[in-house]
């Protein structure tokens, strides 16, 4: 039989045509305390089931999953091409499947297995060979060898304060499950984890129905973590939801909490939708019908922000919880977006705004002290003396930006944690984490058939993580993404070592000045940074 094989980079797209970047390797570093992938892709033209078996000191460390292929019919915006690698509509690797001892082995094209090395801190440092053997039957396919020096210190715990939006909706939605039913329990931690897992520390916390992608006039599906009971015109709240919400996001290891946006999207000119028992019957109280800055929804907001400010300070998260007033206002909103900020300005004013917006009229003005723009705008903000800086990204950042669209390549996803390093980003969002819905949520999706939003976004900017038998499952973006995330704690630690302005001196000279516009394409340059800073870290401690 005819089975090839090759060792190659986790930042390498194994197409099923064999025509992407294999950028082979044979060894690599890593620190203690860090998470390690690369690929063995193959090729076979016979169909069988193979045994998979991992020989190494490392083995309880290392474990095996096979990427999978989705769909997608908008890998890219058609009028930004410019570095992507693929721009037509087709199968792309992404998903990542479990995968035990036996993996079905599949003809004809090119598929790979995802290997993953998780070390603990503890672990001796020194050389290791890892060894992936797949056979057919008794008879020994291919061997492939790793040698992974593991440097002899600590990767640290991540300053960065990452947020993906979690759909908490979508989860319910895609499973078929009662809002907040102990299945949807079980289902949310798994989510959380993969949360974790993909470099998030920040959680959405939907008070009431995130107002976010929805169709004007348009719901989504209630996940309301307060209950409201209006009688007689007086408001009375239940936390216990959110008290649940919070401590199970504490127990998976969610350090911080953004409270849902407290008026709708683009603009502020409405409020969330809002359920209540209303003299025993529950129905709709406030949406977008609801004037944002006027008096039934202010005076609303002011009964309910002081009691839920007053449960923050019971459950301990004060100082890691912000708030939202409105996703992604204009210049022309700043009217609206300001009339509802000083609705809650006072009751709020011992807690951090935040809001992911790049016109920097907005800052400039005074509307808001912790604006976020968009990686596309934030070189702007710096350069007038933005400080406490945030950035983000989303389906308008592509092209030379770094972003996750499936047409991209990996590399131009991995470079984000070298740039967040190098402008000294505080704190990163992006919209969509699990969001299973088609634009302005008109539809449920299931992200194995639509993974565009129904071609409104790119294929990879609505979710990260994929849903699976008993919860989520990761995918090659989110180990990407995260391995980038390591590359700006790795920085952090040489910091440490031998100061920041050694490091910037080392890369500008070794790759330039590194912008979010222009950095080093391709995956041997990207290689090389974390290579780089690698070498000055076993050289230094």
């Amino acid at each position: 039989m005819d089975f090839q094989v090759k060792q190659i980079s986790s930042l390498s797209k194994v197409y099923l045509d064999g025509k992407g970047e294999f950028f082979e390797i044979k060894k690599a570093k890593m620190l203690k305390g860090e998470r390690f992938s690369y690929q063995i892709a193959y090729k076979s033209d016979e169909r069988f089931t193979s045994t998979v078996k991992i020989e190494s000191e490392l083995e309880k460390y290392i474990t095996i999953r096979a990427v999978g292929n989705v769909p997608s019919e908008l890998p890219c915006y058609p009028d930004k091409t410019l570095y992507a690698e693929r721009t037509e509509p087709g199968l792309f690797p992404d998903v990542l499947f479990p995968v035990k001892e036996s993996h079905f082995i599949k003809p004809s094209n090119w598929f790979s297995l995802w290997i993953t090395v998780e070390l603990p801190e503890n672990v001796e440092a020194g050389k290791y060979d890892i060894k992936v053997k797949l056979y057919k039957d008794e008879e020994e396919l291919s061997s492939n060898k790793l040698t992974l020096t593991v440097i002899d210190t600590v990767l640290p715990e991540q300053t960065l304060i990452n947020t993906e939006w979690f759909h908490a909706d979508c989860i319910a939605d895609y499973f078929n499950v009662s809002v907040f039913s102990e299945e949807h329990w079980t289902y949310i931690e798994s989510f959380m984890e993969a949360f974790l897992k993909c470099g998030n520390n920040m959680i959405l916390t939907p008070v009431f129905t995130p107002p976010l992608d929805t169709d004007i006039g348009g719901e989504r599906t209630t996940v309301q973590l307060v209950d409201v009971k209006k009688e007689n015109g007086a408001y009375t709240f239940n936390f216990d939801k959110f008290r649940r919400w919070v401590e199970l996001a504490k127990k998976v290891g969610i350090k911080y909490f953004e409270i849902s946006h407290l008026f709708s999207q683009w603009g502020a000119f409405a409020a969330p939708k809002v359920m209540a028992e209303v003299d025993g019957e529950y129905k709709r109280i406030f949406g977008w019908e609801t004037e944002a800055a006027g008096e039934e929804y202010s005076t609303f907001l002011h009964t309910f922000l002081p009691e839920l400010i007053k449960v923050i300070g019971e459950l301990g998260i004060k100082d890691v919880t912000v708030f939202h007033i409105s996703d992604e206002p204009s210049e022309e909103q700043v009217e609206s977006y300001a009339k509802a900020k000083n609705v809650v300005a006072e009751i709020l004013k011992d807690f951090t705004i935040i809001d992911a917006l790049s016109d920097y009229e907005f800052f400039e003005k005074g509307f808001i002290k912790q604006p976020i723009p968009a990686t596309s705008s934030i070189e702007e903000f710096i350069e007038k003396g933005f400080e406490n800086r945030w950035t983000y990204y989303c389906c308008g950042q592509g092209e030379d930006l770094s972003n996750r669209f499936f047409g991209m390549p990996l590399s131009a996803t991995r470079i984000l944690g070298t740039q967040l390093y190098i402008h000294e980003i505080k704190g990163f969002l992006q919209w969509g984490f699990n969001f299973y819905n088609s634009a302005k949520s008109l539809r449920h999706i299931s992200p194995y058939e639509v993974t565009d939003a129904d071609c409104a976004f790119p294929s990879g900017d609505s979710f990260l993580v994929y849903p699976y038998d008993n919860g989520a499952i990761m995918s090659v973006r989110g180990e990407v993404i995260f391995e980038s995330l390591q590359d700006m704690r790795a920085m952090q630690l040489l910091e440490s070592l031998v100061g920041r302005e050694k490091i910037l001196k080392k890369l500008d000279k070794k790759f330039g000045d590194i912008k979010f516009r222009f950095y080093p394409r391709g995956t041997e340059a990207t290689l090389a940074i974390r290579e780089t800073i690698n070498d000055m870290i076993a050289k230094n401690i």
